[in-house]
Order: C-alpha cells, then sequence, then structure tokens
C-alpha cells in the first residue's frame, strides 16, 4: 500500500467532473506508477489511450516497466514507452510513458490528439522547457479543439500560485506524506578548510554512511566529471563487496539500467548519480541519501547566443525530491553536505527552464504551430523577450522563418528532424554538398557531451577520428561510439538525395565547412599576439588553450564554448578557410563602405569592407571617401572618446542644463538631452553642422549652440527663454545669470543687499520650480541659502544682521528689510 492509494477514489471522481485537475503528491506517494493504473477503467477513456509525459528518458523506461510489472507483462503491451531512440508500443497499449519532445511531436502531427483520452504531466516541478511547452499546447487543444480531454498536472514539490494562474479554477488534489521517515543529518565542509574539494568530502561522509548505516547509498553529484572523481576516490576506499555505480544522463541504457536494479545477495550499493535520479525511481535497496547540494544547469545567454554550464546550490524543492529518495521502501537518512542554517537561504524553487534556456527549438516549434509571437500561447512564466528575439534573429539567419516570423519550408524540415535547428540545418545543407553522412556524424556528436572530454584539446576533427575507429579511439566507451554512430544512422536515413559517400575518413576543412553552416555567428579570426585570441562573428572574443593544435590557423569556427561574458573560452571547434566562408556564407556577407577614426592621423580613414557579422574578412582603403563617409567616422569618434569632446562652453552647458529641467516638468513635451540620449542621436542633431569639418582639430569651429538648437523647434526656443531664462531682474536693476547647472538649482546668487525689498521668490518652470537664492556677503561669500525670500526676511535675517553689521560697517544693514532700497555698493554719505 502507498500513500496515493488512499487518493485515487476522489482523484477519479475528479476527473469525471473535471477536465483539468493538480494532484500534488510528495516524493515516494508512488504517483508515477500507480496514477496511470488506476485510470485504465475510466469510462471517460472510450477506449482511448493515456499518455504521460516524464521528464528523462530513464525514468520513462522505468516507470513503464514498472506498470507493465504490476500487470505480469513486459513493456510494449498494455504499457508501453517512447524515447528518442528506442520505443516500446503496440496496438494493445493503453498507456504511452513518454519523454517531454516526443509529446511536442505527436501534438503537432495531430494537434487533435485523437487517439488520447487524457495526458498525464509527471514530475512537472522540475519545469522543463519542453513540460512548458507541452502544457501550453495541450491547454489550447483542450480549449479549442477537445473539451472532452482530460488533463493531469502532477508534481511532488510543486510551486502552485503560477500554474494555478494558467490551469484557473481547477480542483487542486494533496495526497499524505512519503511512506518512511528520513532522518536528515547535515555535514558542512570544517570552516578551518578554506576551499574543502567536493570529491573529499563526499568520499568522507560516503564511508561514513557506509560504516554507520545498512543499505545502499545514492549520492547527489553536479556532473559527469564530479561522478568520475567520485568513483576513483572510492575506489580504494570501500570494502569489496560495495559496488559503484554510475548513473547519468549520457550513459548507455544498459548500464543506467544496471545502476538502479537492485544489490546482488551480499552486495551494497554506491549509486553517483546527477539530478536524473531526483525523480521518478525507486532504486531498490536505496536508504540513504548523500546530497553533496549542487546542481549544473544550462544558462543562455541572449547576448552572445552561447549557453553555458553554471555548478550552483539546490533549491529548498530539490533538496526535498533528493531527501525522498530514501524514504521509499524504508526507513532512511540523508546526509546533507551543508549546515542547517545554509538551508534556510536556499531558494525556494529551481527557476523554470523557459527563463534560462536558449529559445530556438521552441520558437521554431511554434511558428510551426502557428504562433509568431509568445502572446499567442498562455504560458505559467512567458519566454524572456531577449531570448526570444535571439531565436528568432538566428532562425531568420538561417532561413527557417521568414521576415514576418512564419516558418519556412526549409524550417519544416529542419524541425523534422528533431535535433536542435542549428544542427539540423547543418544536416540539410550538408547535404547538398555532398557531406550528408559527415554533417549527420557531427550532429550526433554534438548532441552529446564531448566524447574525448576535457584536456583532450578543442580538435572536433579528432572526435571524427575516434568515431571513424581511428586515432584514440581506444580512449571512448565503445558503447557510446555505438550510440553515437546509431543516432548518426538515423540522421542520414531520411536524406533524400540518396548519395554515396566516401568512407574515408572527412578532412579537418570538410569539418569545419560544416561547423560554419551551424554556427556562423561564431565564425572567429585570429587576433594578432601570441596568446591564441579570436574575434568572432558574433561580435565576442574568444581564446584557445596556449598548447591547442588548432592555435595555428587564422579561421576556425567555435562549436561549443563556455560562454563567458567578455571572453569565451573555446572546447570544440574546427579550422575553416576564408574562400569556403566566402563561398557557403555569401548570403550573409554584407558589403560595404566604412570609415574608422586613426587616432594616431587625427583624421578619418575610409575603406571598402566585407563582413560577415561583425567579423571583418577583408577590407582596402577608399581613395576619395564622400563627406558622408567622413561623417560616420567622426561621429564613431565622438562616441568613443565622449560627448566631453566637444568644444562645449559654459553657455551650452547651461542649455542643456535648461532643457534637461523642462523635460522633468513637462514629461513627453521636451527632448532628453542627457549625455546618453545626445550621444544615441548624434547623426539627428550633430552631423548636420559637420559639412566641412575632416580633420579632429576642425571640431574647433563647430557651432555646437546652433547644433543643439536644432533638437528644438522654434515655438520651443522661444518657450525655453520664457520658460527657463538665462537671467533675472533683481530690484537694483541688474540682470543676474541663473546657474542650472548647480545642484539644486536654477540659482541666483546676488549681494543681499541687492535684494532688499524682493520678497516674492522668482520661479522657473510656467511656476513650478523656485529659484534657489544664494545671498552673499559684500565680499561675496555666501551668508544664508533660500528658496523663502519673505521667511528668510522675517525669520533669518535679523541673525545675519547682528552677525554682519559690524563686520561691513560702510554697508546698509536696515532693520527691515522689506521697505529698505536695493543698494549695490555702500551707505550713501550724508550731505554737507
Amino acid at each position: 500500500m502507498l500513500p496515493i492509494d488512499h487518493i485515487l477514489p476522489e482523484l477519479k471522481q475528479a476527473l469525471e467532473q473535471a477536465s483539468t485537475v493538480l494532484l500534488q503528491a510528495p516524493p515516494g506517494a508512488g504517483k508515477t506508477t500507480r496514477v496511470p493504473l488506476a485510470l485504465l477503467d475510466a469510462p471517460w477513456l472510450q477506449g482511448k489511450k493515456i499518455l504521460m509525459l516524464e521528464p528523462r528518458r530513464l525514468a520513462a523506461r522505468s516507470a513503464a516497466r514498472f506498470m507493465a510489472s504490476q500487470l505480469g507483462e513486459k513493456p510494449g503491451q498494455t504499457v508501453g514507452y517512447r524515447t528518442r531512440l528506442d520505443t516500446r508500443i503496440s496496438a494493445t497499449t493503453r498507456i504511452e510513458v513518454v519523454t517531454e519532445g516526443i509529446l511536442t511531436r505527436l501534438i503537432q502531427s495531430d494537434p487533435m490528439l485523437e487517439d488520447y483520452a487524457a495526458v498525464l504531466f509527471d514530475e512537472f516541478h522540475e519545469r522543463s522547457l519542453q513540460a512548458d511547452l507541452g502544457l501550453a499546447l495541450v491547454r489550447e487543444t483542450q480549449e479549442a479543439l477537445r473539451e472532452d480531454l482530460r488533463v493531469l498536472v502532477m508534481s511532488a514539490t510543486l510551486d502552485t500560485a503560477p500554474i494555478a494562474r494558467l490551469l484557473g479554477d481547477v480542483p487542486v488534489l494533496n495526497s499524505e506524506g512519503r511512506a518512511f521517515p528520513v532522518e536528515v543529518c547535515y555535514r558542512p565542509a570544517p570552516v578551518r578548510q578554506r576551499n574543502p574539494r567536493l570529491v573529499d568530502q563526499v568520499v568522507a561522509v560516503v564511508t561514513e554512511a557506509l560504516e554507520q548505516q545498512p543499505g545502499s547509498v545514492l549520492v547527489f553529484l553536479p556532473g559527469a566529471r564530479e561522478i568520475q572523481r567520485v568513483a576513483q576516490a572510492l575506489a580504494g576506499h570501500v570494502a569489496p563487496n560495495v559496488v559503484i555505480a554510475p548513473l547519468f544522463g549520457n550513459l548507455k541504457a544498459a548500464a543506467q539500467d544496471q545502476a538502479i536494479a537492485p544489490a546482488t545477495a551480499g552486495t551494497r550499493k554506491v549509486v553517483l548519480a546527477t539530478a536524473i535520479a531526483e525523480t521518478s525511481l525507486t532504486i531498490e535497496g536505496v536508504r540513504v541519501v548523500v546530497d553533496s547540494g549542487q546542481q549544473r544547469r544550462a544558462v543562455f545567454d541572449p547576448n552572445s547566443g552561447m549557453t553555458r554550464l553554471v555548478t550552483g546550490r539546490v533549491s529548498k524543492a530539490s533538496a526535498e525530491q533528493r531527501k525522498g529518495r530514501a524514504g521509499r521502501v524504508e526507513p532512511g537518512v540523508c546526509y546533507r553536505l551543508w549546515s542547517e542554517s545554509e538551508h534556510y537561504g536556499l531558494a525556494e524553487f529551481t527557476p523554470p527552464e523557459i527563463r534560462e534556456a536558449d529559445l530556438a527549438p521552441l520558437v521554431l516549434e511554434l511558428a510551426q504551430w502557428g504562433a509568431r509571437t509568445p502572446d499567442n500561447l498562455v504560458w505559467i512564466d512567458p519566454p524572456p523577450p531577449a531570448h526570444w528575439q535571439q531565436a528568432v534573429e538566428l532562425l531568420q539567419w538561417l532561413d527557417m522563418l521568414d521576415d514576418d516570423g512564419a516558418i519556412t519550408e526549409h524550417g519544416k524540415s529542419v524541425r523534422a528532424l528533431g535535433i536542435h535547428p542549428r544542427l539540423a540545418h547543418m544536416v540539410i545543407v550538408g547535404r547538398s554538398l555532398g557531406l550528408g553522412r559527415l554533417a549527420a556524424e557531427l550532429a550526433a556528436l554534438l548532441e552529446d557531451r564531448d566524447l574525448l572530454g576535457p584536456g583532450a584539446g578543442a580538435d572536433m576533427h579528432e572526435r571524427v577520428r575516434v568515431l571513424y575507429g581511428e586515432r584514440g579511439a581506444q580512449r571512448a566507451d565503445p558503447q557510446r561510439l555505438q550510440a553515437l554512430r546509431k543516432q548518426a544512422k538515423r540522421l542520414s536515413a531520411s536524406d533524400a538525395h540518396g548519395k554515396s559517400e566516401q568512407e574515408t575518413t572527412p578532412t579537418a576543412s570538410e569539418v569545419g565547412r560544416l561547423l560554419a553552416l551551424a554556427y556562423p555567428d561564431r565564425v572567429g579570426k585570429r587576433r594578432p599576439g601570441t596568446i591564441p585570441r579570436y574575434q568572432l562573428s558574433n561580435g565576442k572574443g574568444a581564446l584557445l588553450r596556449d598548447d591547442d593544435g588548432l592555435a595555428r590557423h587564422e579561421w576556425l569556427v567555435a562549436a561549443d564554448l563556455d560562454g563567458k561574458a567578455r571572453e569565451a573560452r573555446i572546447y570544440l571547434a574546427a579550422p575553416v578557410d576564408l574562400p569556403t566562408l566566402e563561398t557557403d556564407l555569401a548570403a550573409h556577407i554584407s558589403e560595404q563602405d566604412e570609415a574608422e577614426w586613426d587616432d594616431k592621423r587625427g583624421t578619418v580613414v575610409a575603406r571598402k569592407t566585407r563582413r560577415l557579422g561583425a567579423l571583418l574578412l577583408a577590407g582596402k582603403p577608399l581613395a576619395k571617401p564622400s563627406p558622408e563617409l567622413i561623417q560616420q567616422g567622426i561621429l564613431a569618434a565622438i562616441r568613443r572618446k565622449g560627448l566631453d569632446s566637444l568644444p562645449w562652453t559654459p553657455a551650452t552647458r547651461q542649455w542643456q542644463a535648461r532643457v534637461a529641467l523642462l523635460a522633468r516638468h513637462y514629461p513627453g513635451q521636451w527632448p532628453d538631452v542627457s549625455e546618453q540620449a545626445l550621444a544615441a542621436s548624434l547623426e539627428d542633431w550633430l552631423a548636420p553642422f559637420l559639412g566641412g569639418i575632416e580633420r579632429w582639430s576642425d571640431l574647433a569651429r563647430l557651432n555646437l549652440q546652433n547644433a543643439l538648437n536644432s533638437l528644438l523647434d522654434y515655438p520651443q526656443q522661444k518657450q525655453l527663454a520664457e520658460l527657463a531664462p538665462v537671467a533675472l531682474t533683481i530690484p537694483t536693476g541688474s540682470s543676474v545669470t541663473l546657474d542650472y547647472t548647480a545642484e539644486n538649482g536654477p540659482v541666483l546668487a546676488a549681494k543681499l543687499q541687492a535684494l532688499f525689498g524682493w520678497t516674492n521668490t522668482p520661479v522657473v518652470a510656467g511656476g513650478r520650480l523656485p529659484v534657489l537664492i544664494h545671498l552673499l556677503s559684500p565680499a561675496r561669500r555666501p551668508l544664508a541659502v533660500t528658496a523663502d525670500l519673505a521667511s528668510f526676511w522675517s525669520n533669518v535675517y535679523p541673525q545675519v544682521r547682528k552677525d554682519n553689521r559690524g563686520r561691513y560697517p560702510k554697508h546698509p544693514w536696515p532693520e527691515d528689510p522689506f521697505t529698505a532700497e536695493a543698494r549695490q555698493g555702500t551707505k550713501k554719505r550724508p550731505l554737507r
């Protein structure tokens, strides 16, 4: 009996009455394997099937096998599964367990989902990109085409608020907790260790667990690299009856199945796993979990167009999931490699993948669906606009979307291959070049983790040679090689050209040629210098290791980088030559006249250039550049040097401050004249006044005031004088210039005696802003500051008079400043 069993009657009744239900059940409740079987006799099925989505291939196979065993069958009979490379489905199958990408393909080919009565989203708390997309598409089908279609969203640690917004007022059922209690033990690294090695910490805690606890141990680590290091370190520290079993996504299916199988009699297991073991799996015999508290996520940067793997702390929800693995079959123990106080600082939930992912596959899928903007569907979390726009631009560059965002015929062919659009584009175009087999092999290699691993250099050609059984093949896992060749064969099978290709190993230049098709934005040209640094066509910089064999090449294309914003490290690449780029990427190479500023010469240097994105392929000097081109170069120099390099005067700075003041008080009615706005609009206001200016020294004769005034129309120029006057007349009759650049300006500074009788504080901006008055002594030193003259004369002046009349006896200090005569100089002498 599992905890979920108590709620199954209520769940069945809820699905009788509502088409959509949300089920929340903690780890170990049994929802993955109990719920689909319980729904097999539901009257609303009417002979149709149940489709259940699992986030991972291993979980899909494992869940289907377990459910089939409960019926005394094998997978492919009543219960079957579909993954990308493995399918067990027959005519008698009534429950299909599929990985998330399969649902997208099913609904694209049949929007009605006519063969299915229900779609179950398992482990939805993981919030994978495909799960979010699948739910959005299924909800649209349900609302527009299939009101009878049941949707059940199941999760262990779901943040219900955002999903409730999408699903609306639907029944929410909560199952009781896990079957067995789990004790939590915190094991942070010793304080004396400044930078503790994760491997050492894990080995110490696993050793402790094996000594103090019975049963097998499940260890959560961030990635395959850490798994391999821990496995090596444990090899000499555990008893002979302890079996160390790695478990990660790219492991062969048989090895994965072996890792989750029960330990044989007389042995114990230490399963070293990534987050793949976090959900939907029961590893027989495991009653101890060791959680490193780390996870590795792919985070996409729309500015660079690159994805980098980030290792960070798990969320509280993930930690709870991992803990639950220890209480599936009996009471267990969970060791956490952090402190209890640190636990409270963890994020509640892991960010949804849609916020951090490369959206190119998603955008292409939606274009096929008919949605050209994210607003066409309802999302739990909408795709970030910057990520969406970057994906659209990439797909348009690769001719998969037209200018309006609609999918092209090429885009449809790309989508049908079921791999990343970049790689599918490479495969399809590669066929037309007679390199279809190599393109398929490269796509298989790049979809998987690096065949040779870190330290093997970045040369992609070396990986191809390994695939062909040549150099370094003994270093590769034979099962992985077999799987990669199988995937490459699948991608080659749909080659409509049917050309016979050479069986010999492809050349490095052929590899580079194909990679440039997939990554035209990552073509690089080596910069001058001893360090192998490259300028990429996307405008970013990248570098190779100093000892990498590719460093001798002037041109290369990078297939895998770490995604760092300033200068990415190249992990996989291949050499390419300029003539090939000129031929294959001709449609994306622009030819134009450009002007650059030469600081040494103090003048503009113009040339005719050929560029691939931001990358200069070739350039030659222009003998007689046009005035417009020279102007372009001067403007570029001004942007680089900054606006301070222009011939500003006190009057032009005051003009800028006056207009800025009115822009603040009359929003939308006056132009933005901030430094940033002026720099961004140089072509509009400055360029027309650069006629005849060819050298930097010529700028000295630029009439900057006239250029700035061009930002205002004639009525605004008149209003500027009225609303923000340059000067004001004071009681002595003198005109005093206002300082709009001063702090809290505008400021009027005048001798105190010159303002006797002036009780109304002057104002600007149509009466919206009082002028700040700086009252000066006869020696023009500040005596007081006020924005309320009447109050100053009444309340502050008496003390100022008392303090200064003895210091300045020749100047008037009347008792009544309201009626006194304003004077600029000393007292009048009496008549003789």
